[in-house]
C-alpha cells in the first residue's frame, strides 16, 4: 500500500534529523522563505485579464489531469 502524505512528511523530516541532527535539521528548514511578491496585487492582476469562463474551463481541466492526485490515501 502507498503511503499517505503524512507518512511521507513524517519521513522525511525524520531523514533530516538522522542525518544532520536536530539542531542543523531545524536550520535546514528555517533556510526556506515563504517566498517573495504581493501575492494578493498579482491574484487581482491575472483576475482582472482572465474571464470567469476561461478560469472554470481551465479549473475542469485541472480536475481532469488530477483525477488520481489523493488515490493512495484512498486505497
Amino acid at each position: 500500500m502507498s503511503k499517505t502524505q503524512q507518512e511521507i512528511i513524517k519521513q522525511g523530516y525524520q531523514a533530516l534529523i538522522d542525518s544532520l541532527g536536530v539542531v542543523d535539521a531545524i536550520r535546514f528548514i528555517q533556510y526556506f522563505t515563504p517566498g517573495q511578491g504581493d501575492y494578493t496585487q498579482e491574484r487581482h492582476q491575472f483576475l482582472d485579464q482572465t474571464s470567469l469562463e476561461e478560469i472554470l474551463t481551465s479549473m475542469k481541466q485541472h480536475q481532469e489531469d488530477d483525477s488520481h492526485q489523493y488515490e493512495e490515501i484512498i486505497e
